[in-house]
């Protein structure tokens, strides 16, 4: 449960930075982004998957970037869907959903399941330690 709260505030900090930076994209109320949020991780839960499923040859041709498709429309439906949240074309879906897109993978990155920060770090090179008797 933790993990899924914590994946639907990260895609809702991506939502918002993606509607603020996106022209075309936007959001009235506070309660209508929550509820785009929430309608977007349902739909990439449930219809994402099978999407990704049906057009896999698509996928394979266009070396993955027919996703981003897939991810606009699925933006785009979430605009027709919940009033309030606002896509004005195929053009600013994509926008919106490449953003997203990073976003959510950089603040992945930097967050674990658990809601700890996490630092990566590069391992040192080894010393060798000698004990001198």
């Amino acid at each position: 449960m933790r993990g899924f709260v914590l994946r639907f505030i990260v895609t809702g900090v991506a939502v918002v930075v993606a509607a603020q930076v996106i022209p075309g994209l936007a959001i009235d109320t506070f309660a209508a982004g929550v509820v785009g949020v929430l309608v977007l991780a349902v739909l990439n839960a449930v219809v994402r998957p099978l999407l990704y499923l049906l057009s896999a040859p698509f996928i394979v041709v266009t070396l993955g970037l027919f996703m981003i498709v897939i991810n606009a429309f699925l933006l785009q439906l979430v605009s027709v869907l919940v009033k309030g949240f606002h896509v004005a074309g195929f053009w600013p879906a994509v926008g919106g959903a490449v953003l997203i897109s990073l976003v959510s993978w950089i603040m992945s990155l930097l967050v674990s399941d658990r809601g700890h920060v996490q630092v990566v770090m590069s391992p040192s090179r080894s010393r060798k330690i000698r004990h001198i008797n």
